[in-house]
């Protein structure tokens, strides 16, 4: 009988074989925050139909301690002791927390010096040593300004073709290359893959601007809506881990999981599960 072998199935195989190697058992699969020097994190925005209590719950599941808040779960507009206490939550819980975000720099509340100003105030309480944003090319002075005053990093957000401010990876590069070295991009690689541009290239011009990632899987390079489990779907992720190291990334690679919104864990793990045995079949 002939048994099928899908790109899941394969790689997942030369993970589990990579972990027996280092003389690991398949059950801890979550075997190191690090594996093969990657830090594999998440987005909570993961987690957005959740509160903050079950967000964090679920992200200790993962067994990863990397973690991106989304504002949903550490409020933006909260009062700035709310914000302290919120952010001390993720550290009882053992999580590192390395960015926030998305956080909006192009609306109309949001752009102005006031707003933006806020967006940096909260950041400084909530202890994020870096925002992932959405600015736009005509305040970008002024974040950068920002930037320098507070010493807190921005990433900005490529958002695929439909975002009219930064659609795409080098739309983000041609404006911070010139700006503060703390100012940089944080890839999206589906929305960059849906640009038509291989990912893999494209991480590898970001260089020292690429601050931090974005990852899912999609069944169709052309598809929006076609977001699946990792491991389901056609992104190179073996290619994408290799040139990661091969450039000695020290950013996060967080799972950003925008399906399955009121069951999201089971996808999560899977896609976790699948990512991890790539790191560790590349490893060994």
């Amino acid at each position: 009988m002939k048994i099928a072998t899908t790109r899941r199935s394969f790689l997942g195989a030369a993970g589990m074989a990579g972990l027996a190697a280092a003389g690991v058992e398949p059950a801890s699969a979550a075997i190191e925050p690090e594996p093969w020097g990657i830090k594999l994190g998440i987005a909570s925005y993961t987690f957005r139909s959740f509160d903050r209590a079950k967000a964090i719950e679920m992200i200790k599941a993962v067994k990863t301690p990397w973690v991106s808040i989304k504002d949903v779960h550490l409020k933006i507009d909260a009062p700035l002791e709310e914000v302290r206490t919120g952010r001390k939550e993720f550290d009882d819980a053992g999580l590192k927390v390395m960015s926030g975000g998305n956080v909006d720099m192009n609306s109309p509340t949001r752009r102005t010096e006031e707003g933006l100003r806020h967006s940096f105030e909260y950041a400084k309480a909530a202890g994020l040593p870096m925002m992932v944003c959405a600015p736009m090319h005509e305040n970008m002075k002024l974040i950068e300004a920002l930037v320098k005053e507070y010493n807190i990093r921005i990433a900005i957000h490529n958002h695929g073709p439909e975002d009219k401010h930064f659609p795409t990876v080098q739309s983000v590069l041609d404006v911070v290359r010139g700006l503060d070295p703390r100012c940089g991009l944080c890839m999206d690689i589906g929305h960059t893959a849906r640009t038509g541009v291989d990912v893999v290239k494209t991480i590898k011009t970001a260089g020292s601007r690429l601050f931090d990632m974005h990852v899912k899987d999609l069944a169709s390079f052309t598809a929006k809506e076609s977001q699946c489990d990792v491991g389901d779907g056609i992104m190179p992720f073996p290619a994408i881990f290799k040139q990661l190291k091969k450039m000695n990334y020290r950013g996060c690679v967080n799972l950003e999981y925008e399906i399955n919104s009121k069951d999201p864990l089971p996808g999560v793990q899977r896609s976790f599960s699948y990512m991890r045995g790539v790191l560790a079949g590349l490893s060994s």
